[in-house]
């Protein structure tokens, strides 16, 4: 199996920039093939619930060089261990998640990086900021001192076609340019976290800088 996740990712790699980073996405995914994606060269993991992700954090302790990718939805009282496990958090998706996350980094010491999670098609299936608040929201983001905001993350609803699925991460795009051209303080917009495993090409079309795969990389869940 080593080497059929060996080969679809040199495939993969093949397809995208080097200044493209790849996230594994390791929802149901076993610890035995994580290690195996490691071997291969992989060294982010993203994982959706921070119980899965606690637990598979424990178990690839003696591989230290991991950097660890909160992608999915966090809930309140699970917002502590998010900050303690993950290196990024792609899915910040309201100001007081970000108010939360950031009173908690300070506590714990930490500094986690963060994408903004904005949803720019009604979607009610997704989290997110619609533009008009994410607005209104950042200058008080830019105040959180503990929360290190790199850019934005975007989802394409399901059952756009491919161009309608284009249009919206070139929007995506083009609001993290507009954020960007702002003077703050803290708030950073280098990184789009747009992309996963149907869709990919092309948000690396439309400027991401980082894509999220899990099918294409370790095929169907069980």
């Amino acid at each position: 199996m080593s080497s059929t996740i060996a080969s679809r990712l040199d495939r993969i790699r093949s397809t995208l920039p080097p200044s493209v980073r790849l996230i594994a996405v390791t929802k149901q995914v076993s610890v035995a093939l994580m290690r195996e994606a490691y071997a291969a060269g992989i060294r982010d993991f993203g994982e959706n619930r921070i119980q899965e992700a606690d637990s598979k954090y424990e178990q690839l302790r003696d591989l230290p060089d991991i950097t660890w990718h909160g992608i999915g939805h966090i809930q309140s009282n699970k917002a502590k261990r998010a900050v303690e496990l993950f290196d990024w958090i792609h899915s910040c998706d309201s100001l007081k998640l970000a108010r939360r996350l950031n009173r908690l980094a300070g506590e714990l010491s930490r500094s986690p990086q963060v994408c903004l999670q904005v949803k720019l098609r009604p979607d009610p299936n997704k989290y997110g900021w619609s533009v008009e608040r994410l607005w209104q929201d950042l200058p008080e983001l830019d105040r959180c001192e503990h929360l290190q905001i790199k850019g934005l993350m975007a989802i394409a609803p399901l059952g756009l076609d491919e161009g309608e699925t284009a249009t919206l991460f070139a929007r995506a795009a083009q609001l993290a340019r507009e954020i960007g051209q702002q003077p703050w303080q803290r708030l950073q917009m280098t990184e789009l976290s747009m992309g996963m495993s149907g869709d990919y090409a092309l948000a690396v079309g439309e400027g991401a800088t980082m894509v999220r795969l899990g099918r294409i990389l370790f095929g169907e869940r069980s």
